[in-house]
């Protein structure tokens, strides 16, 4: 671990062959093939509390990138103002975001000193979209943090046009690791329960905790929701399962 790390803007090709903005990191220093690490941001948007985390894994050894989902809505828009029109145009399509996740996985392992593994990780709408793309791209892990609608239905009136991934979930193709508020709404625990019941039924390699007292977006150091307990925790499982299956 080191956090002598070199930071960029790039672009990489999305969905459709479009040209996508996104942020990577790389620690510096070291030698020997490293995994990679795909951040999926959360609705508010390709933000400083997000690229802090894809620093956080290039402290951890990794090459880390995080595209920005809401590149096309609003090219150079503040990370807030972007959102707002993606929230408007119902979030990004399902499609569209493994797209861009799978250009985002081509990047990190055509780097020199990639060894070809990569793992996914979001947060909030990022959790959901993670696990999304667990279940239709070639990656070796998923990290789940607290996203909402894997299972059950989305509110009347709610405003981002998803659906729930139960049909899915057979395919998932690599072990999840999923981190939840035992407090939270949005996935309640039990759809939380669900989830794992369903994994378990197909035989799924996964790997759950909740935590008590805490509710949704427990990780985001910029917001009242924030709890330094459980999210010192999650980091840490988080560091654990990337080293078991992002290493070698």
């Amino acid at each position: 671990m080191s956090d002598s790390m070199r930071t960029s803007t790039v672009r990489l090709a999305g969905y459709a062959g479009d040209e996508v903005e996104a942020y990577l990191a790389r620690p510096e220093g070291g030698g020997g093939s490293r995994g990679g690490v795909v951040v999926i941001h959360h609705m508010p948007g390709y933000d400083r509390a997000t690229k802090e985390m894809v620093r956080r894994f290039a402290e951890l050894g990794y090459d880390a990138i995080c595209p920005n989902l809401h590149f096309r809505e609003a090219p150079g828009a503040a990370p807030d103002d972007a959102a707002a029109v993606a929230r408007a145009n119902g979030g990004t399509p399902d499609e569209q975001l493994v797209g861009d996740v799978a250009g985002a996985a081509a990047y990190l392992r055509g780097l020199g000193g990639s060894n070809g593994r990569v793992g996914v990780i979001g947060h909030c709408s990022g959790g959901r979209q993670a696990v999304l793309v667990g279940c239709r791209l070639e990656v070796e892990a998923v990290v789940d943090c607290y996203g909402a609608f894997v299972t059950g239905t989305p509110p009347e009136g709610f405003p981002l046009k998803v659906t729930n991934l139960v049909a899915e979930l057979p395919e998932l193709g690599a072990p999840l690791l999923g981190l939840f508020g035992a407090e939270d709404s949005f996935p309640t625990p039990g759809q939380v329960e669900e989830l794992a019941g369903i994994l378990t039924e197909h035989g799924k390699a996964h790997e759950f905790h909740s935590y008590p007292g805490a509710g949704h977006a427990f990780f985001a150091v910029d917001r009242p929701s924030y709890q330094v307990a459980a999210a010192n925790d999650g980091w840490e499982r988080i560091a654990a399962f990337f080293g078991t299956h992002l290493a070698g």
